[in-house]
């Protein structure tokens, strides 16, 4: 069993993996990059390989990150199965319909400010090419050993990350690989914690947060809460970039949570995002995997996806009509990272407000527009247009949905025999701190994964 790697080997996005085993080619996600301008223009760019010489997908969850090229590898020639845990398989169209239609408005805009002469821009792929993806989906429940070819068996394992996501489980050639995924914090809301493997010849580990603790996360909600109660005596508005799928529901459930101490009953609350629910109606159907605490909030709290104040706004006019609120609105749109999506149209209208706070509470990628706003720019360029950042801005790690230091040493160390470890899906700096941490403690060689590397299993 061999494994290359051509894609979040040295980053954090662009997820792919390939493995050969069994005398077949087995694609471990085939994710988008994302950042600014020059990385994003990559996705472009010929795979590493032939896409129709692929036999099978396997998909460790539904961020874009993960999955956001699979309609281009399609295109491109592939023809096998995708397998994904089931809650993945019913979310993978919602999100790639909406990176479609978001990738269709992009070279839209783009070619009506082009110049004369300049090549039309091409969107990386369009609506039309989503359903060829659906009809390959092969979904699969948690726990369960399937043969998906040949000499090769696959087991989603609960990777707690956001809902359907998995540690996939591979065994070939008498030979077993085991791939994180993205890991998710033990406690997180919603979610059961991520799955304890004992065995493997070759261990893929996520490592985004490979250099860091978070906060704990009681102090984190307090944090939020306090930061709700500061923006409304500033009788100002609160922007929150969070993907449609995943944070959002998480900030819905602290929202039902502390419903009454922190008097959400006297905001406007928009979940601003076409797809969002069509999320939610997922999120519904699945609650069987939720964890517990989750299932009692259903019980005893306002139901977080059906807040009294809660709007789901789908159309664009919809949208538009929340910038007409100087005060009093809590606004969740995507991207996570504010590098496209409805949040841009969002901080156009408050970023230059004082009375504004924008709050940020996931990963931003180096080149986003949320790391230059993390990092503390002062201007900021949206559509062409610069935009002075008087908005106060605040950052809450502890909501991550990525397992932190101590997190993925503890994942690891469920591991009898200390297998062999390649990082993936991390910087470099992260990514040599937990090699560092790993090595001096199991006396291992931690590989950090860079893109064309082959590892034998």
């Amino acid at each position: 069993m061999q494994v290359e790697f051509h894609g979040a080997a040295g980053e954090v996005t662009g997820s792919m993996h390939l493995v050969h085993a069994a005398g077949r080619r087995i694609l471990l996600d085939c994710g988008m990059m994302q950042g600014g301008r020059e990385i994003e223009a990559h996705n472009h760019d010929p795979f590493p390989f032939d896409p129709g010489e692929i036999d099978a997908l396997v998909v460790s969850h539904a961020h874009i990150d993960h999955i956001g090229r699979i309609p281009l590898l399609v295109k491109r020639g592939f023809r096998g199965p995708i397998f994904a845990q089931s809650a993945t398989a019913e979310l993978m169209p919602v999100m790639l319909l909406d990176s479609a239609s978001l990738a269709e408005s992009d070279a839209e805009r783009a070619n009506r400010d082009r110049k004369r002469g300049e090549a039309e821009v091409q969107p990386l792929y369009t609506r039309d090419d989503v359903p060829a993806v659906t009809r390959s989906l092969r979904p699969l429940e948690y726990d369960a050993k399937t043969r998906i070819l040949p000499g090769v068996e696959v087991r989603f394992r609960d990777a707690g990350h956001i809902l359907g996501s998995a540690i996939v489980e591979l065994w070939a050639d008498g030979r077993k690989l085991v791939f994180s995924g993205d890991l998710g914090q033990k406690g997180t809301p919603i979610l059961r914690d991520p799955a304890r493997i004992a065995e493997a010849d070759l261990v893929l580990m996520e490592s985004t947060y490979g250099d860091r603790n978070h906060r704990e996360r009681d102090e984190t909600v307090h944090e939020l809460g306090g930061i709700l109660d500061e923006a409304w005596r500033d009788r100002g508005n609160v922007l929150i970039p969070a993907f449609a799928m995943g944070r959002s529901q998480e900030l819905l459930y602290w929202f039902a949570k502390f419903w009454d101490e922190w008097g959400l009953a006297r905001w406007r609350i928009f979940l601003d995002s076409p797809m969002a629910a069509k999320v939610v109606e997922v999120y519904d159907r699945h609650e069987h995997i939720f964890d517990a605490d989750a299932q009692a909030v259903w019980k005893e709290r306002p139901n977080p996806f059906r807040l009294p104040n809660l709007h789901i706004t789908e159309s664009t006019q919809q949208s538009m009509a929340i910038n007409n609120i100087d005060g009093g609105a809590i606004v969740i749109a995507g991207s996570g990272m504010a590098n496209g999506g409805r949040i841009q149209h969002h901080l156009k209208y408050n970023l230059e407000r004082r009375n504004a706070h924008v709050v940020f509470v996931g990963y931003q990628a180096a080149g986003t527009l949320g790391r230059r706003l993390v990092d503390g720019a002062k201007w900021v360029r949206i559509h062409g247009r610069d935009y002075r950042v008087n908005a106060q801005v605040h950052t809450i790690g502890g909501l991550s949905a990525h397992a932190d230091q101590r997190g993925l040493l503890d994942w690891y160390a469920g591991f009898e025999k200390h297998p062999p470890l390649a990082l993936v899906h991390g910087e470099d700096k992260a990514r040599e701190a937990l090699a560092g941490e790993i090595g001096e403690r199991y006396g291992i060689e931690v590989t950090l994964s860079r893109p064309g590397m082959v590892l034998e299993a």
